[in-house]
């Protein structure tokens, strides 16, 4: 077949020009027995309009191009299909399985994170009010804060976030080229101003889980604490495990951002880039443990209950 299209209609020098049947007539002649009708036919067939089925997947694959770069590449197949459903575009797991399989997408793969902060021995410590358990029932109950860093071309780069656990959401976040108290007390200060903005200014009872680094034991982040009502609390010495909730944004934070789009120039560039995906997470990154939806989303659907249980309760009174 691929024979008899590349020659048919090839022009020879006394000006006689090749016909399929005569190719076939010489092909058969030679061994190779096939009819005209029988290219004529494979022809046909290739310009068939595509089968329903091909032009379907055609769409998914540029839908999950679409989705796997609008959030930053770190999404696997699971997401993929979970946002196209969120979307409106109903398909099996399956098939965006197979589909990035062909296009050869993946997600992200985590690795390990390392500390940063170091302890000041002298220090009186909180006790540990949280004991590992993560998982609030509402949230600004639990706060959890930590220190990750990032390489650039012109030295370190210190990121401070402040997490709720209830839906994981960033409420602070602060970047500095030091480890100092001012960098976590700055994180601090945007996740209570975040609170205020919402609605929400009363944070008398919230826990405020850190680790043992001079900065989160400093006598001014321990004020501020104490002046907003909020309680502060450290885990054991060493155990990864006591503050795991902020190991794991950070964790997230290094492979969804910095990892994937370095190297990186500076703290502007990291600033910039890190509000960015702060943003992206908390208001359109499917979190698993939300129930896979954004955390913000995850917020405002508890707020959304809570006020509507409020008109049932004054009813029964």
């Amino acid at each position: 077949m691929e024979f008899i299209r590349t020659h048919q209609g090839r022009r020879e020098a006394a000006g006689l020009v090749w016909g399929v049947e005569p190719i076939c007539t010489v092909l058969t002649e030679h061994g190779l027995p096939i009819a005209p009708s029988t290219y004529f036919d494979h022809c046909q067939r290739l310009d068939q309009t595509p089968s329903r089925w091909k032009v379907r997947d055609e769409q998914l694959e540029a839908d999950i191009v679409r989705v796997h770069a609008a959030h930053y590449g770190v999404y696997g197949a699971r997401k993929v299909w979970l946002q196209l459903n969120r979307e409106g575009v109903p398909v099996a797991r399956c098939t965006v399985e197979r589909l990035m399989r062909r296009l050869d997408l993946h997600g992200a793969v985590r690795g390990k994170v390392k500390r940063t902060t170091i302890a000041d021995p002298a220090r009186p410590l909180p006790d540990d009010l949280v004991q590992r358990r993560f998982a609030p029932a509402a949230p600004d109950r639990l706060w959890v804060a930590d220190i990750t860093y990032v390489s650039t071309w012109s030295g370190w780069v210190y990121v401070a976030f402040v997490v709720d656990a209830y839906a994981r959401r960033i409420l602070g976040w602060r970047t500095g080229t030091s480890m100092t108290t001012k960098l976590v007390l700055d994180a601090l200060e945007q996740a209570i101003w975040t609170r205020s903005r919402d609605g929400h200014p009363d944070l008398t009872g919230l826990v405020h889980h850190h680790d043992h680094g001079s900065q989160y034991t400093s006598v001014a982040l321990s004020e501020r604490l104490a002046e907003s009502g909020i309680k502060p609390s450290v885990g054991a010495v060493g155990s990864s495990y006591d503050n795991a909730l902020a190991e794991t944004i950070n964790g997230l934070y290094k492979t969804e951002l910095i990892k994937r789009q370095g190297p990186w120039r500076g703290v502007d560039q990291v600033e910039i880039a890190t509000a960015e995906w702060v943003d992206w997470f908390n208001h359109r990154r499917l979190y698993e443990y939300c129930g896979d939806v954004p955390p913000a989303e995850m917020e405002v659907a508890h707020y959304a209950q809570i006020r509507a249980q409020q008109p049932a309760e004054l009813s029964n009174r």
